[in-house]
């Protein structure tokens, strides 16, 4: 299993990670396809507040499951909408990375998220992991304190 350095500030130039985390780029295989490159780009995509670069770095088949929720989305344009609507409440996003690795394509975050939603600021610890192929992500399933961040975002349960 490859694992790059840690970043706490989530933010690294496609180059620089496939470099730093020795990455073996094959003929025809593009830096910004490798599994490492991808996740990066889509951490930068949300500390962005940007659901169209979210959105864009989805297969367009992919799934998003929140494993603390009954059903997930499906499809890119299903991701872009539901992204969109949930960022407009965000002025501030920071996906801070602990640990990241990867294994076969699929690729293992650590991080704790900060954030800024509709006035108020919070934070909240997240696991996730993200299935890429061909450049793009095919699943991604998160695991959190559903409670822990309704009430970091100052909402009420049954409330949202």
């Amino acid at each position: 299993m490859r694992q790059s350095p840690s970043n706490h500030t989530g933010i690294l130039p496609r180059r620089l990670v496939a470099l730093s985390a020795g990455l073996a780029i094959a003929p025809g295989v593009f830096a910004e396809d490798a599994p490492l490159v991808v996740a990066h780009n889509m951490v930068n995509a949300w500390n962005d507040l940007d659901a169209d670069a979210i959105a864009e770095l989805f297969a367009e088949d992919g799934t998003f499951q929140s494993m603390m929720m009954d059903e997930g989305l499906q499809g890119r344009e299903a991701m872009r909408e539901h992204f969109t609507r949930l960022l407009a409440g965000a002025t501030m996003l920071k996906l801070e990375l602990r640990n990241i690795a990867e294994n076969n394509g699929s690729v293992f975050l650590e991080r704790v998220d900060y954030f800024t939603y509709k006035g108020k600021e919070g934070s909240l610890p997240v696991a996730a992991v993200l299935d890429i192929k061909d450049g793009k992500v095919s699943a991604w399933r998160e695991y959190y304190d559903r409670s822990a961040l309704l009430r970091e975002m100052g909402i009420a349960e049954g409330e949202h």
